[in-house]
């Protein structure tokens, strides 16, 4: 055992010193988080977007290289949306919004600096705590994904487009299952994996190979984006002005135990398929100011709850990444566009990847610890700079990132259908979006959509039609369970019915 610890760290260090010393990578790295920052400090751009545009632009590259890449953009884009958050009280992100609540509050004070100095720090500690979760728990969940049979892997895609629609809906959980299993339904048009036989193509030969990921989520993501901000048109409130931005290393020992709990609440919360980042900001805010001896200064500007939303949520990253690179399975919306681009390069995340790619997981674990320490160089460095950005109307962007998703579908595979496939699915989303649908269950369909028609369809040839193997197999049986809890626990007819039983049983107690 520990020979194979050592021989991790000899190849997670060998990966991290490759990074170091090349000056090409340093450079794409620290570009690729500043851009990510960018992306996130603009109302209107998030990080699933930036990577979602990156993706295309490193179809050439070696698959290390676009990891360096994508994996910037995504960290950089989850901590810059505590800038617009901080300064002008917009969220960049929604991963940033928890921030707004006492940021803003502490900018108004002339503590802007400070926020956005304590705010850089935690998330880069965030961050590296998701990067030590991946190194311990992927391989020990990449061996037991080995015993996974075809149920077990239908039973985790559809756990989580049930979950992602459980816990991303806005209003009515329903809503959050039917955009899901709407991207279901996308998944399965073409012809199927096991019999070769075409579903859903209305004679389009070019539907045959099924709907190119990529195209799908640019339009999901981008032109509902693009639509919005266009709709909105508001006009960016001044920037707060701030003085000093490293923060005092007393602040930092003072809220330890804050910043311990939330980067688990953050891991926690990214491991589960689909939830996101921003999911992870309100509850470790929410933990808080629950656990806090002074709760009523939340909302006037506590440093507190600034430290653990961003905390939170760039920890969810390195959570993510977890089931993500093991199960093959996206823990948030930016994971499931990494999932896209893996899968472009010819990496199939999953049980099979410590086998196919020994050294992947580590790469990733050393692109992150570099990624955490570029956003907090260039959070301290750059941070005036980057503020400036904030004063630009964010529309007139759009047509900047208009024109992007139109090459980058289209310089996939250079096919004029897929800008045929990424209007009308970007103009649903957009739709879906005004009804209160959320898109990020729609995007974990289409991506686990494959997985789970093709694992139940060969489990039912394997075992005849039988659902039995669901009941006999304690995997199988514990993800069975817990879907059918997660469903029956939004029905109201469920908890009325728990209700009397409770009655009941407390009647006759008394008797």
């Amino acid at each position: 055992m520990h020979v194979v610890y050592l021989e991790r760290s000899l190849v997670f260090f060998t990966n991290l010193a490759e990074l170091a010393v090349s000056p090409a990578n340093l450079l794409l790295l620290f570009g690729s988080v500043f851009m990510g920052i960018v992306f996130g400090a603009m109302p209107g751009l998030t990080a699933t977007l930036g990577v979602a545009l990156l993706t295309t632009l490193t179809y050439g590259m070696p698959a290390a290289t676009a990891m360096i890449a994508l994996l910037g953009i995504y960290v950089g884009g989850v901590y810059g949306g505590s800038y617009a958050s901080i300064l002008i009280n917009i969220p960049g992100t929604a991963a940033a919004a928890a921030t707004a609540l006492d940021g803003y509050p502490m900018a108004c004070r002339g503590e802007g600096g400070r926020a956005l100095g304590l705010t850089t720090t935690a998330s880069a500690i965030g961050t590296f705590v998701g990067m030590l979760f991946v190194v311990a728990v992927a391989p020990i969940i990449s061996r037991l994904a080995l015993q996974f049979t075809s149920f077990e892997f239908f039973l985790l895609a559809f756990f989580g487009i049930i979950i992602s629609g459980t816990l991303t809906s806005p209003d009515l959980v329903y809503k959050g299952w039917i955009a899901g299993f709407i991207g279901l339904f996308l998944a399965v048009v073409g012809r199927d994996g096991l019999q070769f036989y075409p579903r859903f193509t209305f004679g389009f030969p070019q539907l045959q190979g099924g709907l190119e990921v990529v195209p799908v989520l640019i339009g999901a993501f981008g032109i509902p984006q693009i639509i919005q901000v266009l709709k909105d048109r508001f006009v960016p409130a001044e920037a707060q002005k701030f003085q000093r931005i490293l923060p005092e290393f007393r602040t930092i020992v003072r809220n330890l135990p804050t910043i311990v709990r939330s980067a688990l609440i953050g891991v926690g919360i990214g491991a589960v398929p689909g939830i996101g980042e921003d999911i992870a900001g309100w509850v470790s805010y929410g933990t808080a100011k629950n656990t806090s001896r002074h709760p009523e200064r939340f909302g006037t500007g506590e440093e507190t709850g600034v430290i653990a939303s961003e905390t939170a949520n760039n920890a969810c990253i390195g959570g993510a990444m977890i089931p993500l690179l093991t199960l093959g399975v996206p823990g948030s919306p930016p994971a499931a566009m990494l999932l896209g681009a893996l899968m472009l390069h010819g990496i199939n995340p999953g049980p099979m990847l410590r086998f196919d790619h020994p050294n992947f997981i580590l790469q990733v674990t050393a692109i992150l610890l570099m990624a955490s320490f570029a956003m907090w160089v260039l959070g301290m460095v750059l941070a005036r700079q980057v503020v400036k950005l904030l004063r630009v109307p964010p529309a007139l962007f759009m047509p900047i990132i208009a024109v992007l998703c139109v090459i980058g579908s289209y310089a996939l595979g250079t096919k004029i259908f897929n800008l045929y496939l990424m209007v009308p699915v970007g103009i649903i989303a957009y739709v879906l979006t005004e009804m209160g649908y959320p898109i990020a269950p729609l995007v974990i369909g289409v991506i686990l959509g494959p997985m789970a028609d093709q694992n139940l369809r060969r489990a039912l040839m394997v075992s005849q039609g039988s659902f039995a193997p669901v009941f006999t197999r304690p995997v199988a049986l514990i993800l069975f369970i817990v879907i059918v809890y997660t469903v029956l626990s939004q029905l109201p007819f469920y908890w009325k019915l728990v209700s009397r039983i409770k009655d009941k049983l407390t009647s006759v107690g008394r008797k």
